[in-house]
């Protein structure tokens, strides 16, 4: 945590990410949902995965890597902060896409605030103990959908989606101008 830049900290800059997993049931081996938050736009990305493990998040990240392209990946995803989860073993291996992984220490949640407040957000849909089998993977998109769709006054009063979509459309529009 040390070595992440200050402009990660202050979430002034568009692009920096923080990860985390949301588990329903905790007996057993079930469905989780990989969650990713964007600083700057609160942005909210929800993906249910088969499980916590590392499996589970290269095929979230996987699945985010298919949907944003390989190529303008690390654009939009500049970093990512992971807590020390069993399941964010594997992460530092997505650096080869060009983003920076940063870790935070252990049992300090708040070093991932925004991740963390979506979390508990996502918890009005999956409060704690409800068994996520029971949601389909669009079920799951569309919780976050809804989210992003509540204008925020820290943002001004725009949405999370709105402003990750501009930020999308100048991302790819340097890519037609070059």
């Amino acid at each position: 945590m040390e070595e992440r830049p200050a402009v990660v900290n202050e979430g002034t800059e568009i692009g920096h990410g923080e990860v985390d997993t949301v588990v329903g049931q905790r007996a057993g081996r079930e469905a989780v949902v990989f969650t990713a938050v964007e600083k700057g736009t609160r942005n909210y990305i929800a993906i249910r995965i088969p499980g916590r493990t590392c499996a589970g998040v290269e095929s979230a990240l996987a699945q985010l890597q298919e949907l944003y392209g390989a190529e303008r990946f690390s654009q939009i995803f500049k970093t990512m902060t992971a807590d020390n989860g069993p399941e964010f073993e594997n992460l530092s291996q997505f650096k080869s896409l060009g983003t920076k992984m940063y870790f935070t220490h252990s049992y300090r949640s708040w070093e991932r605030t925004q991740n963390e407040r979506h979390n508990g957000l996502l918890r009005d849909f999956l409060p704690k103990g409800m068994s996520i089998e029971q949601f389909s993977d669009e079920n799951i998109l569309n919780m976050a959908d809804t989210l992003n769709q509540r204008p925020r006054r820290v943002l001004g009063y725009h949405t999370p989606s709105e402003l990750f979509d501009a930020f999308l459309d100048e991302v790819y529009a340097i890519e037609c101008v070059s």
